[in-house]
Formats: C-alpha cells, structure tokens, sequence
C-alpha cells in the first residue's frame, strides 16, 4: 500500500484571493473597529479609509473605500474584496489590490449590499512588513 503524496504546491499567482487569504492566517476582528482605518499600498501610501464594510447579495464583505480626487474632492466610494487586504494594528495593506486597480474599480453604490453591523465579527487577513 503506497501512501498518497500531496499536489505539489501551486505558484501563488494561481492562488484565488480567497486562498491566499486562508494563507495569511485569518483572525476575527470586531467591523466597527475596521472603520476609520486607513488603507495602504504597498509603499504604505494611504489609499483612502474605510467607511463603512458591507455584505451583498452573494454573501461576499466589502470594504467601502472613497478613492481618487485631490484633498477629500470629488472622491467615490469603491467595494474593495475582504480577501485583497490584511490587518497590521491600526492599518490595512491592499496587498492584491493595486491603485491602478482601485481606478478602475466601479463606484460602489451598494446595491442589495447589507451594512454589516459594528459589534459583528468578521475574519480579516493579517500582514507584517
């Protein structure tokens, strides 16, 4: 009797975003205390900070970003997927989600999207740089 090998491992580039959120060893966090956070890029330039986190119609959380504009102008709101960010303290790392991204990125408007409720808890990514 042979004993089954494991699939060799797959370059990260193939991982979905939520596997590699499952790689970065999710932990729960409380929603309410996500709000106000600003999130980074990877030269930890502030994209914008959440507003607000929200759950649509397929069950998936969102983080409501505004981005874009110049000094708080004319600056929309953009879903950003729980799975392409990570928590480190008081900060979140768009680590899959590059500006260029965050550009193209639809405006939110929350369309049968729930706000999820602050004292919820919800799991989060974690990162160190």
């Amino acid at each position: 009797m042979s004993i089954p090998s494991k699939p060799p491992p797959r370059e990260w580039s193939e991982l979905s975003f939520e596997e590699r959120m499952e790689r970065r060893f999710p932990q729960p966090v409380r929603v309410g205390d996500l709000i106000g956070l600003p999130v980074l890029d990877y030269f930890d330039q502030t994209i914008g900070r959440v507003r607000a986190v929200e759950r649509t119609t397929e069950g998936k959380i969102r983080l409501v970003v505004p981005y874009g504009g110049y000094f708080s102008l004319r600056r929309r709101p953009v879903a950003v997927p729980i799975e392409v960010v990570a928590i480190a303290g008081r900060q979140l790392a768009a680590l899959d989600m590059s500006w260029e991204e965050f550009a193209k990125a639809p405006t939110w408007t929350g369309a049968g999207a729930q706000p999820i409720a602050a004292d919820e808890k919800i799991r989060i990514a974690l990162y160190k740089r």
